[in-house]
């Protein structure tokens, strides 16, 4: 079975978005910010150009994942990627509301409404081998408070936003935690930092 992470793009200050959603154009510049192109399913939706080292870490994690489980909050945000994560792979949508008016029922979407650890668990069916990967925000606190989350991956942007929403928060009670670091890898506008649940 495969891990269970999470990733982010996140300023040094903490935040994964600036105040009222802002500050996304600082936090994914790195994205566009060299001369290696790293397509994703939807190239003609996504396509990285990026370091060679931060090529590879995107090559990496495209191989490795198998399924998605994201907060209402981000499957909103993004409009559900219009269908299609730009992954690929089956998305689990934690949430308590229904699909919007007119959502195809026949995208690989699945909305659960009896919390994280069983959206994990049904991510996992569905992604076999390969790990799962956690969107940001609430539902990598759920994940955290439940134990689930094996992997911690900060893609840290050289800006401070000042406020927004914190990668981490809503731990009360569960923190401290303990990660090792495993690897860092250095990119153009970002340092890719990963970090291992401490047994």
């Amino acid at each position: 079975m495969g891990k269970v992470f999470t990733q982010a793009s996140v300023s040094l200050d903490g935040y994964i978005s600036g105040p009222g959603q802002s500050g996304f154009d600082r936090l994914f510049a790195w994205c566009t910010a060299g001369p290696v192109a790293t397509p994703t399913t939807d190239p003609d939706r996504l396509t990285y150009r990026t370091s060679e080292t931060t090529a590879r870490y995107l090559c990496e994690l495209q191989e490795r994942i198998g399924a998605c489980v994201v907060g209402r909050k981000q499957f909103d945000l993004t409009a559900g990627w219009a269908g299609r994560h730009p992954s690929g792979v089956p998305v689990f949508v934690v949430t308590h509301r229904p699909p919007p008016p007119g959502w195809d029922a026949a995208a690989p979407f699945t909305f659960v409404t009896d919390g994280v650890a069983n959206a994990i668990a049904l991510a996992r069916e569905a992604a076999g081998q390969r790990d799962v990967g956690v969107g940001p925000g609430g539902t990598v606190a759920d994940a955290l408070r439940a134990g689930l989350l094996d992997e911690l991956r900060m893609d840290v942007v050289p800006v401070v936003l000042g406020g927004g929403t914190p990668m981490l928060s809503g731990l009360d009670g569960a923190a401290p935690i303990g990660f090792e670091q495993a690897e860092v890898v250095e990119g153009i506008g970002v340092t890719h930092l990963t970090y291992r649940r401490a047994v």
